[in-house]
């Protein structure tokens, strides 16, 4: 949806709350779905993403806008799951020993 010219929008929210609710989601999924891969190798695959999006959106023929703040809610929403993830897991692996 984020390369759609005119992407649904949830009732009610910013284009801002959108982004942190997306890439929490991916943060949150990724982390449960590639439990071997490092935290800090899914957090720069996110933030990758998040770059390539807002480049993307920049193509004029897509009729989006690209704004760098919307990475930096983006960066910012991986990276407070990602940690969450990383206390849940040292906590669990803590109580395991």
């Amino acid at each position: 949806m984020a390369l759609l010219p005119q992407p649904p929008q949830l009732p009610g929210t910013s284009d801002k709350v959108q982004h942190v609710a997306a890439f929490a989601t991916l943060a949150a999924l990724g982390a449960a779905a590639f439990r071997s891969t490092s935290l800090i190798r899914l957090f720069a695959s996110l933030l990758a993403l998040g770059a390539v999006i807002e480049f993307l959106q920049a193509i004029p023929a897509l009729n989006r806008d690209s704004d760098p703040v919307d990475w930096i809610a983006d960066i910012i929403a991986a990276a407070v799951v990602l940690i969450a993830v990383w206390w849940l897991r040292s906590k669990k692996e803590g109580l395991s020993r």
